[in-house]
């Protein structure tokens, strides 16, 4: 829960800095009473405890801290397939993160990219391709284990759900955009699936499909996902643009979209936090908030070492039997 001190000092900090920017006490005052009010008008009251602690802290095969296979465990089988989920749960995940998608004729598909180039041995994005075009496509085509997957099919949402129930799997569902027609699916799925309201969560990189999500059926669990300086930057750390003053200004939005996370966005949308790069404290600081902290990618034993027995948090990998880089 949101601790009063927290909310006095996050506001008193926002007042501070419009009144160093505008010297104008009247406008600073109003915006942050207006702001003050947005967030407790449209602010959702929390996931009960219990059920978030069933679908964030599953108990583990290996008496560990639950893992969660990333796109079913892009490296063990080829990414966002029913193969992907039953190799998971064959090699000991908690959960599996899958992402949504959806074809031309609107059909929610499981695919991480725009396009089917790099899983598949078809091309094009996958909202310009029909459902029955999709499903021609083999999803472990371009896999290094294609020979042991070769064949296997794009799945339907619906398939990978009912995979997942039946292997007892956790899911992520990971939501890149169209958070309309995500939230709209997603509750038809909750609504068909009950069992998914201990079993799964609904995350995003973008604030906009959470809230979305929670405004549709606030009693789904959802998280935030944040990747530090992911505006100015792509996954592999090389800059989005070569332009000095673009750097400069993607960097300011980095920066203005960390202080949100941290102090507006979590309070509207959350009850987990997915996040690249963790450390102690920081589980520490959204634990005195009520917030659950996920690790993502954590890809060789030394990180999974560190989740496990110093951190003591999920964490997100590509592969549960070895070292592996990470599928940016």
């Amino acid at each position: 829960m949101l601790q009063v001190g927290d909310e006095a000092l996050d506001f008193s900090v926002l007042f501070l800095l419009v009144f160093g920017l505008s010297r104008s006490a009247a406008g600073s005052s109003l915006l942050t009473a207006s702001l003050y009010v947005f967030v407790v008008m449209f602010r959702f009251p929390p996931v009960p405890a219990d059920r978030a602690g069933r679908v964030l802290r599953p108990r583990s095969l290996s008496g560990g801290v639950p893992v969660v296979a990333h796109r079913g465990g892009g490296h063990d089988a080829p990414e966002n397939t029913v193969a992907a989920i039953r190799e998971a749960s064959r090699n000991g995940a908690t959960g599996v993160e899958l992402d949504l998608s959806f074809s031309s004729d609107g059909v929610p598909v499981l695919m991480h990219d725009e396009t089917v180039d790099r899983t598949t041995n078809g091309s094009g994005p996958v909202s310009k391709l029909q459902f029955v075009q999709l499903r021609r496509l083999d999803a472990s085509a371009r896999h290094r284990l294609k020979d042991r997957f070769s064949g296997e099919k794009v799945p339907t949402l619906q398939e990978a759900v009912q995979e997942c129930i039946k292997h007892q799997m956790v899911i992520f569902f990971d939501v890149k955009g169209q958070p309309d027609k995500a939230a709209s699916v997603l509750h038809e799925v909750y609504k068909k699936f009950p069992v998914l309201y201990n079993s799964s969560i609904v995350s995003s990189l973008e604030p906009k499909v959470i809230y979305k999500m929670r405004q549709t059926d606030p009693s789904v669990v959802t998280a935030l996902t944040h990747r530090p300086w992911r505006l100015s930057r792509f996954g592999d750390g090389t800059p989005r643009t070569l332009s000095t003053w673009g750097q400069l200004w993607t960097g300011l939005l980095d920066i203005l979209l960390d202080w949100a996370h941290h102090h507006i966005l979590w309070k509207l949308c959350i009850t987990a936090y997915l996040r690249s790069f963790v450390l102690l404290d920081y589980v520490q600081y959204w634990a005195e908030r009520g917030v659950e902290v996920v690790g993502w990618t954590v890809n060789t034993a030394v990180e999974k070492d560190y989740y496990q027995n110093v951190l003591k948090i999920s964490y997100i990998t590509d592969s549960l039997l070895e070292d592996c880089d990470p599928h940016l």
